[in-house]
């Protein structure tokens, strides 16, 4: 297909060909060591795997490393209701800091005054995770696994994690409603405003997701960081951005048809791991 342009990307100890669109959309894309494709947009999944396979001959597989006996995966105590993350909703661990919020008159006299209201962030965040969380929620009947709020050391969490076929994905969700959205390599701009280290931190924490996982699974487990923007009136991407999936909340089911990551016993099992309370003690 000749509108699609191969672009060979190393970044973050990743080396990859990236299939995009003539506007720099990646509908594709080939690890250079495994050489494994992915088709990130189903239409145009034989260009991409053709165009993909013909630049893979052009280089050379690299030896495989010598790698150590891999360690025994740590092992869990059984687990009991109180450690089951299964049924946490979508936002919990913000539910309780946005009900303490301010009341109407409060927010009258802030509004007055001029000054920002305390507990709003908490609210619009909540919202923001409840919505993402429902649309999550539909991938379960296409073999995914869905955890909300997993509770990190801290207190922090993650605000939500995605197993399936095609792997883990670790969201972060972010509620800036008709706001524009400019997201970079390492960090996103609000309308214009001061840069934030979004980006940067999806990347730290799928790291971090990774480390746990693996330390119980006793196997290679494939986290891809996501970030996931709820109401907003614009977004852009740079065409750069490779290391980061960036949706819109409705956008989010275009990681339905992914597959190839994990086997059907291995969802299970990272499931397994992901959903027990304390395998999150020590992340």
């Amino acid at each position: 297909m000749d509108e699609l342009k191969v672009v060979r990307w190393k970044r973050y100890g990743r080396d990859r060909l990236y299939a995009n669109l003539p506007d720099g959309t990646a509908v594709g894309w080939a690890d250079c060591e495994t050489r494994e494709i992915t088709v990130l947009r189903g239409e145009y999944r034989e260009p991409v795997i053709a165009v993909l396979r013909e630049h893979l001959r052009g280089i050379a597989p690299a030896s495989p490393p010598k790698r150590a006996a891999p360690a025994r995966p740590l092992a869990l105590p059984p687990l009991t209701p109180a450690d089951d993350l299964a049924s946490n909703a979508p936002g919990v661990a913000l539910r309780e800091l946005a009900a303490a919020a301010p009341g109407p008159w409060a927010r009258a006299v802030a509004w007055l005054l001029r000054r920002p209201v305390q507990g709003d962030s908490w609210q619009k965040g909540l919202a923001g995770e409840r919505r993402v969380g429902a649309e999550l929620d539909r991938l379960r009947r296409h073999g995914w696994r869905v955890l909300h709020s997993v509770p990190l050391p801290r207190d922090v969490d993650l605000d939500h994690l995605l197993i399936g076929p095609g792997g883990v994905f670790s969201i972060n969700t972010k509620h800036h409603p008709k706001k524009a959205v400019w997201v970079g390599d390492d960090a996103v701009k609000v309308n214009h405003g001061k840069p934030e280290p979004y980006t940067r931190k999806s990347r730290s924490e799928a790291q971090r997701v990774k480390r746990v996982l693996e330390r119980h699974c006793g196997f290679p487990v494939p986290v891809e960081p996501v970030l996931v923007f709820v109401g907003v009136a614009d977004l852009k991407v740079v065409a750069t951005q490779l290391t980061v999936r960036v949706y819109r909340e409705r956008e989010v089911s275009a990681l339905a048809p992914l597959t190839g990551a994990l086997t059907a016993e291995q969802v299970e099992r990272v499931y397994a791991v992901a959903r027990h309370r304390q395998a999150w003690l020590a992340a």
